[in-house]
Parts: C-alpha cells; sequence; structure tokens
C-alpha cells in the first residue's frame, strides 16, 4: 500500500507556512522526513504532526507543550492519556487568558482615569 509522500514545497504550500517554518521544526526534532539524496520527502504522518504544531501554536501553546501533546499520541491507542492532557493544557491556557484579559481592563480604566486627569489639568491651565 502506497502511503502519501510531500515535498517540503508541497507542505509548505499546503498549510500556507514558509519551508523556513518547516526546517525550524526539523530541526527541533519534530518532524522526521526520509532523505532522497538532498531531497526530503514527508509522511503523512509529518503533515499531520505539522497540522497539530501550527494548531497549537495558534492557540497560545509552547513549542515544548506542543512536542509533548504529540508524543503522547498512540496510534494503536485509544489516546486517553493525549486527550486529557490536552483538555489539561486547554483549561489552563483559558485560565491565563482570563487573568489576562482581566489584567487589560484594569489597564484600560487606568487610562480613562489618567486621560481625564489630563484633560482636567489641560481645562484648569487653559482659564
Amino acid at each position: 500500500m502506497n502511503h502519501p509522500t510531500y515535498s517540503i514545497s508541497d507542505l509548505a504550500r499546503e498549510l500556507d507556512i514558509t519551508t523556513r517554518t518547516i526546517r525550524f521544526y526539523e530541526e527541533q526534532g519534530m518532524l522526521s522526513p526520509e532523505r532522497r539524496g538532498l531531497e526530503r520527502i514527508y509522511s503523512a504522518r509529518d503533515k499531520v504532526t505539522l497540522k497539530l504544531i501550527l494548531r497549537g501554536k495558534r492557540i497560545g501553546f509552547s513549542l515544548a507543550e506542543c512536542r509533548d501533546l504529540i508524543g503522547l499520541y498512540d496510534p494503536s491507542g485509544d489516546n486517553q492519556k493525549q486527550l486529557t492532557t490536552m483538555l489539561q493544557k486547554i483549561a489552563e491556557r483559558r485560565a491565563q487568558l482570563d487573568q489576562q484579559l482581566l489584567d487589560i481592563q484594569q489597564m484600560q480604566l487606568e487610562l480613562d482615569t489618567a486621560e481625564e486627569r489630563c484633560k482636567e489639568a489641560l481645562k484648569n491651565t487653559v482659564q
């Protein structure tokens, strides 16, 4: 049975990323293409791994967190450990975003106060 393979430019084009990005993940040990001379040949598994990395990065996971989650993948199992870990990471990321949102709202209030004070001070200097 023939499994689909991809060149680095095929993957870059299909996933809308640069070949440099793909080489970076390869250097990090997260992708392991076959070599045919100087050409890299990526497997369907490499493509799935790359998609998982990109999705993880989009939702704010670090590269180390992506690596850990990918490392938990077991094609022959039910991936319960991977899914449970993923849910935990999602909850952590959500809590982090909630805190950032509170921090931003607090900063906006402080900016509003500073702005009002400046406007009031300007009014008092013009009179």
